[in-house]
């Protein structure tokens, strides 16, 4: 019998399940417990999302429906759990003392006996999370990748010699997990972002060094936290003094004994060191061109430290790391025309993540624009230096062209991204020439997609798409 099987008849018996949210997530996990034998009732807030589910013959939920009944509440991480202000259905769930849980957390009940790493953090878990599955994978181990990066743990291919499961986690999903707890948890970076949907940016934090907490095997968990912010510093001391896992630090601002950092572009290993000059020499990882700029050496530095945790050799961890092709939407080259980079960054959605990849760059033309996060392009007047015209797109237009304005820098109001990139190739074409080298057209939004596209995978294959359809 499936773990699934033995988990329905344990734990739900004859009850029903309730869904609300029928995006990738909540639509596999109903997929996946009605075949089970579950009775799934569901609801969504999108009308086309409800004609779907009653088109694969789901049954909806009544204004009328009595709570107590269900076994639990698995809400998708899109809907307002706590802010601006619990959604209708949660406060109909806590009226009726119902769990409420994402996910991950009821994938975590089924499947109690698979290794799991999680991966948090404001920027940068995509890239670690596709990192460490490649460095397993590569070394011989059988791996998966799941949860906030796209494919719903549901859909996940579990087999009997499933080794680890990969998962990036929103603080959405740790929001939802209420004992769910990763063997090995990584906390990337911490910057302002989603305080729309915590409130403030003190239970933001709150939510992210939830998943340092000691989880219910109480055994050989480790906590990888890189303390290159103030937030991040914090939950490693906090964690440190507990003592509840074990605490592994890593850099790329200090050399930190007992644990990994980076120096001059050198990846370090002092786990066993007391004194970080006893540190050994990992790699150069200006080599890895899937893997550049400080950001980069940060995941690869916590990815590093974890595996190494976990019983792989630094020789091997750093050879695969040498082969990671990189994320198609993270600062993804897509093609060179004449000298000219044509960059897909399309996942960077706040000025944060564009920081990232600003600072990676020179001679910058910035494909930026879209549906603005609460801070806007806040503090990217620091990487001026690096842009030479920016290319406005969506509806943030206006606004971000009279922030330009406010520090003189040259840009243009294109509106779609189709016009955006071809004003950005035919300058950065016909400046070739110039001083500064060829330069790189670079796709970096600072912004959510969801003004003029489906996702920040959609708004990143029409990039794509129109740069290799380009004539060279």
């Amino acid at each position: 019998m499936s773990e699934l099987k033995i988990f329905i008849e344990k734990e739900i018996a004859d009850k029903p399940v309730l869904i609300y949210g029928l995006g990738r997530s909540g639509m596999s996990a109903a997929r996946a417990l009605a075949k089970a034998g579950v009775s799934v009732v569901v609801d969504d807030d999108n009308v086309d999302n409800i004609d779907k589910a009653k088109a694969e013959g789901f049954v909806i939920l009544s204004d009328d429906d009595d709570l107590t009944t269900y076994a639990f509440l698995l809400l998708s991480p899109g809907i307002p759990y706590t802010h601006p202000e619990p959604h209708d259905i949660v406060k109909r769930a806590q009226k009726a003392a119902l769990e409420i849980i994402c996910d991950i957390e009821l994938f975590n009940r089924i499947y109690k006996n698979i290794k799991t790493i999680g991966i948090t953090g404001t920027n940068g878990k995509s890239t670690t999370s596709s990192l460490m599955t490649h460095i397993l994978t590569d070394t011989g181990h059988n791996a998966l990748l799941g949860g906030n990066i796209g494919t719903p743990v549901f859909d996940l291919k579990i087999k009997k010699d499933t080794e680890w499961v990969v998962l990036e986690m929103s603080s959405f999903q740790i929001d939802l997990c209420t004992t769910f707890r990763p063997d090995v948890a990584l906390v990337l970076n911490i910057t302002p972002d989603h305080i729309d949907r915590h409130g403030t940016m003190e239970r933001y934090v709150e939510v992210k060094e939830r998943l340092v907490e000691l989880g219910a095997k109480n055994e050989n968990q480790i906590a990888v936290i890189c303390t290159d912010d103030s937030y991040t510093k914090k939950i490693y001391d906090r964690a440190k003094d507990l003592g509840l896992r074990e605490c592994v630090q890593v850099s790329t601002d200090n050399a930190v004994a007992g644990g990994v950092y980076v120096r001059d572009n050198v990846l370090y290993d002092a786990l066993d060191a007391t004194d970080s000059a006893q540190a050994v020499e990992v790699g150069d990882m200006t080599k890895i061109v899937s893997l550049r700029g400080v950001h980069n050496q940060q995941n690869a530095a916590c990815a590093y430290a974890s595996l190494k945790k976990v019983g792989l050799s630094r020789e091997k961890i750093f050879s695969a790391m040498e082969r990671f092709p990189g994320l198609r939407h993270r600062q993804f080259m897509v093609r060179t025309i004449n000298g000219v980079g044509y960059v897909n960054d399309s996942k960077s959605t706040n000025a944060a993540s564009a920081a990232v990849a600003l600072a990676c760059q020179d001679n910058v033309y910035w494909i930026v624009g879209g549906r603005r996060k609460k801070n806007g392009l806040e503090g990217l007047e620091d990487f001026f230096s690096h842009i030479k015209h920016a290319f406005l797109i969506g509806e943030s237009s206006e606004e971000f062209s009279e922030w330009f304005d406010r520090f003189g820098m040259d840009h243009s109001r294109c509106m779609t991204l189709e016009n955006a990139l071809q004003e950005a190739h035919d300058m950065a074409q016909q400046n070739r020439g110039q001083p500064g080298g060829a330069g790189v057209v670079l796709l970096s939004p600072a912004c959510a997609s969801f003004d003029q596209f489906d996702s920040f995978e959609h708004r990143g294959d029409v990039f794509t798409s129109l740069v290799e359809a380009m004539e060279g």
